[in-house]
C-alpha cells in the first residue's frame, strides 16, 4: 500500500469535514484539491467522535472506491447511517473531531487457529472475522483505546461480528489482518 504524506492524510481528514459541513450543515464548502493518490481506490473508514465519546464510524475494508469517494461516502454515513446512533444533527458539527483511517488490504491469518493471537500485533493490525454469515471489523487503534492484549481483540471482533468470543478458535471462523494510517483533527 503507498502510504498517504501527512499533508494527503490532512487533506482526507478536510474532505470528511468539508463534506459534513456541506451535506449537514448546510454550508457551502470549498472542497480541497486532492493529488492523485485520491484516485486510487483504497478501503478507508471515517470515525467521528463528540467529547471523546464515539459518536459514528462507518467505512469500507476493502478498496472498493477512489480515496476521495471513499472519504465522502464514509463520512456521510457514519453521520447518518450508523445504527448505533441517531443521526448527526447540523447543531453537533462544531463538537465534532474527525478521524479517518485509510486501510492496507485484508490478508488472511494463515496460522493455526489457537495461534492466531501471537498473529496479531496490536497497535498495528486491525481485524476481520468472517464466519458463519456474520462479519465484524475493529480498527487497529481500537484494542490501544482499550487496552486489550491479542487474545481479547479476536474476542471483540468475533463479538462485533454477533458471534461469541472465543470463535476465532475455531477453524471455520476466518480473521484478517489489516493495517490503517490514522489521521485526525486536533
Amino acid at each position: 500500500m503507498e502510504v498517504l504524506t501527512p499533508e494527503e492524510g490532512r487533506l482526507a481528514v478536510q474532505l470528511a469535514r468539508t463534506v459534513l459541513e456541506e451535506k449537514i450543515g448546510r454550508k457551502h464548502a470549498d472542497y480541497p484539491a486532492l493529488p492523485p493518490v485520491f484516485s486510487q481506490k483504497r478501503g478507508v473508514f471515517v470515525t467521528l467522535k463528540k467529547r471523546g465519546e464515539l459518536r459514528g464510524c462507518i467505512g469500507f475494508p476493502t478498496p472498493v472506491y477512489p480515496l476521495g469517494q471513499a472519504v465522502c461516502e464514509a463520512a456521510l454515513a457514519a453521520a447518518l447511517e450508523d445504527p448505533r446512533f441517531p443521526p448527526l444533527r447540523s447543531d453537533e458539527l462544531p463538537e465534532i473531531r474527525i478521524e479517518v483511517t485509510v486501510l492496507s488490504v485484508p490478508v488472511p491469518l494463515t496460522c493455526r487457529p489457537v495461534d492466531r493471537p501471537r498473529n496479531v500485533i496490536i497497535g498495528t493490525h486491525g481485524l476481520i472475522v468472517r464466519g458463519m454469515g456474520r462479519s465484524g471489523l475493529l480498527l487497529p487503534q481500537v484494542p490501544l483505546e482499550w487496552g486489550w492484549d491479542a487474545a481479547e481483540f479476536l474476542d471483540h471482533a468475533c463479538q462485533k461480528a454477533g458471534l461469541a468470543g472465543g470463535c476465532w478458535k475455531d477453524g471455520r471462523v476466518e480473521v484478517y489482518t489489516f493495517e490503517g494510517q490514522i489521521f485526525e483533527e486536533p
